[in-house]
């Protein structure tokens, strides 16, 4: 179920790296390398697969970017919430 704008401000409150806008919530990560990154998204893919959700990113050097929503819902569902959870986890966050 689609998140009102109202109750993804609130669940943000827990998720000071990311923010909202385009109806999705964003996140940038700057690495010290590429092979950084690159390892981290890895980990961040096999995270996906098991939670059957997965971002649009891109990367950029030691530059990574992720955009969560869930195209179902056309909008922001606490499937986003629980895999942005599983991203901070992996980074350290």
């Amino acid at each position: 179920m689609k998140l009102t704008d109202d109750q993804i401000k609130n669940r943000l409150e827990d998720f000071p790296d990311w923010e909202f806008d385009d109806n999705a919530i964003h996140t940038t990560i700057e690495f010290e390398n590429f092979r950084e990154v690159f390892a981290t998204m890895t980990r961040i893919a096999f995270e996906c697969e098991k939670m059957d959700h997965h971002p649009t990113w891109t990367n950029t050097y030691n530059e990574l970017e992720i955009t969560l929503n869930t195209h179902d819902a056309n909008g922001v569902t606490e499937k986003d919430f629980d895999l942005a959870a599983a991203i901070d986890d992996i980074l350290g966050a």
